[in-house]
């Protein structure tokens, strides 16, 4: 069978939380890359992929295969149970707490996903998760009419992301400030439209685009000598970088 993913198979880094959980696991069990592929049944190029591109996401008949040859199971290989809160285990050796530039804050805020506004109210903030998208450098993200995401509409709030690596017991987060107003010109709806990574996760109709235009960005990152990769092992060297489809510039 002709191999759909025809990559150098190289011992790079590995930067996804699915690629790093495998890759740790085969280094505890002193498997190669050819080696745990071979075991499973695919392409030492698919598991390359697997490894190092951050959106991969396999069917669950690779993810059994994968889990019995690394002798672990789905739920763990695929980041643990699904109604766990992240941050549930222990912290790492030697960590490292560093700010993120606002270079680095921008970049990761354009990998687009979820991410939590907090809108004021009388009874205090109150912090709600959306479907959120970078355009033209501001933070968009769709609502309803009405619905408590769209109260952010004329107000001063804050704009929160973060990644949460339950294996290694790291993680970084980005907090935007900004204002936020109701987009009402329609080619401007249009745009955002056009150019939103995702529909809103909740379904029905939201048609109301609400804009962020952050003032300040700042973040911070926590890194442990753990979980650090090279190359050359894939268990040593400095923490991999987190990857940027587009900028808020």
């Amino acid at each position: 069978m002709p191999d759909p993913f025809p990559l150098t198979v190289t011992e790079g880094t590995p930067t996804g939380d699915l690629g790093r959980r495998i890759a740790v696991r085969r280094t505890a069990l002193d498997l190669s890359r050819e080696e745990t592929a071979d075991r499973a049944g695919v392409a030492a190029s698919y598991l390359q992929y697997l490894e190092e591109f951050p959106g991969a996401a396999p069917g669950r008949s690779v993810l059994l295969r994968l889990a019995e040859v690394l002798q672990t199971t789905v739920t763990d290989l695929a980041g643990g149970t699904g109604d766990q809160t992240p941050g549930a285990g222990r912290a790492g050796s030697d960590p490292e707490f560093t700010a993120l530039t606002v270079q680095e804050c921008r970049e990761l805020l354009s990998t687009n996903g979820v991410g939590r506004v907090a809108i004021p109210t009388v009874s205090g903030p109150v912090i709600v998760p959306v479907n959120y998208s970078v355009v033209d450098g501001a933070i968009v993200y769709r609502t309803a009419p009405g619905a408590m995401p769209s109260r952010a509409a004329g107000c001063q709030v804050t704009f929160e992301i973060d990644r949460i690596d339950d294996a290694f017991s790291e993680g970084w987060s980005v907090l935007a400030l900004g204002r936020a107003r109701t987009v009402t010109d329609p080619d401007e709806v249009r745009r955002l439209t056009e150019h939103a990574f995702s529909t809103p996760w909740a379904g029905g109709q939201r048609e109301e685009w609400i804009r962020i235009d952050a003032l300040s960005l700042t973040g911070r990152r926590i890194t442990t000598r753990q979980g650090t990769f090279s190359g050359a092992s894939g268990t040593d060297g400095p923490s991999p970088a987190d990857p940027a489809a587009r900028n808020m510039e």
